[in-house]
């Protein structure tokens, strides 16, 4: 069994969550769109999942609503955004709208964030740019409180789960979207498995011990367990680099229990942006894209019935659907959601039931 929403009723409701626990009501609506948006391309472990341990952050004074971030370092094409440890949603899209600007300026930036609140789904920032013209690619970690990964050949939490993003505009059609975790799999997908009842995938994490296992319960322990690095020593060394340029290179540190920030959730990221008539004409690098993906997407399928699938099309196809259809939730992540909104007297909206 599992639930369906509206999305307008979801983000109504994510938006009053936010305001009662002490957001503006601009910023709340930012979070709240970015989380659902999360949900409707079906990314469900950075969507409204997110709520209660939002929430439970800004209790425990690890997250400022209405934070000041703000530009703290400006050398033309390059700039350095500091959080304030303020929500990621908001910090992302000042860094994005920075970074944009500076890439019609001078044909580059180089961006960085430093000491902000989770960015939720990094995809997004891509999806911004690549809306606004512009290529990019982001790297992010977080700076020790978010330490999940087993690097290549250990058994323990060495690494944060450090996702890469990337963009590229389509002129008339959806923009390419690449958007993953450089481990085998997401610390929110494993929370919405162990909500669902769900198995993990094989070869994802590791149990206490060090052993394997498919159990989420086991990865959470206690002890905890530890995910393990997409494709072995490749997932790993680029895991190791997102820790380097998003951390160490930014000033926002690198994953370690002791960095001064390693108890609370701090996400940093690296952005490098590019007009794309910057080394060439913009039509020709449009033309070029278009006969790339022509090549690509021309390759006979592996399966019968299969299809090649750019970067981001599985997405545009979820959201299409979860738009018309509603989001879904099972009902364990619906109820900690429905608990954090009660605990601050918000009312819940109607849901859908289906098998």
């Amino acid at each position: 069994m599992r639930l369906r929403i509206a999305p307008a009723a979801l983000t109504a409701f994510a938006a009053a969550i936010f305001r009662a626990a002490g957001s503006s009501a601009m910023e709340a609506s930012t979070v709240a769109e970015h989380l659902v948006e999360a949900n409707l391309v079906g990314h469900d472990s950075h969507g409204a999942i997110r709520i209660a341990k939002y929430v439970d952050w800004v209790r425990r004074g690890e997250l400022v609503p209405n934070a000041s971030a703000a530009v703290a370092l400006d050398k033309g094409a390059l700039a350095l955004v500091d959080g304030a440890f303020g929500y990621g949603q908001v910090v992302g899209r000042l860094a994005m709208n920075e970074a944009a600007a500076r890439a019609r300026a001078h044909g580059f930036a180089l961006v960085a964030i430093r000491n902000s609140g989770h960015l939720g789904r990094i995809g997004a920032w891509a999806e911004q740019l690549a809306e606004a013209g512009l290529v990019s690619v982001h790297f992010v970690n977080t700076s020790g409180y978010g330490i999940l990964v087993a690097p290549h050949g250990g058994s323990d939490r060495r690494l944060s789960a450090n996702p890469v993003a990337a963009g590229a505009p389509r002129p008339g059609r959806a923009p390419l979207i690449l958007d993953i975790a450089t481990s085998m799999i997401a610390e929110g997908k494993i929370q919405v498995a162990r909500n669902k009842g769900e198995a993990l995938p094989a070869g994802a994490a590791l149990d206490w011990r060090g052993r394997p296992t498919i159990d989420p319960a086991a990865f959470y322990g206690p002890p905890p367990g530890a995910i393990l690095p997409f494709g072995g020593h490749k997932g790993s060394g680029l895991s190791f680099f997102c820790e380097i340029l998003a951390g160490a290179l930014t000033g926002g540190l690198a994953s370690n229990p002791e960095s001064a920030t390693a108890g609370r959730l701090v996400n940093n990221m690296l952005s490098l942006v590019v007009d794309p008539g910057a080394f060439w004409a913009r039509d020709a690098f449009a033309e070029d894209l278009a006969r790339l993906v022509d090549w690509t997407t021309g390759s006979p399928p592996l399966e019968p019935g299969g299809e090649v699938l750019l970067p981001g099309e599985l997405e545009a196809r979820t959201r299409a659907e979860r738009t018309a259809q509603g989001v879904p939730f099972d009902p364990e992540s619906w109820r900690s959601i429905v608990a954090t909104a009660e605990s601050l007297a918000v009312s819940a909206p109607a849901t859908r039931t289906e098998e």
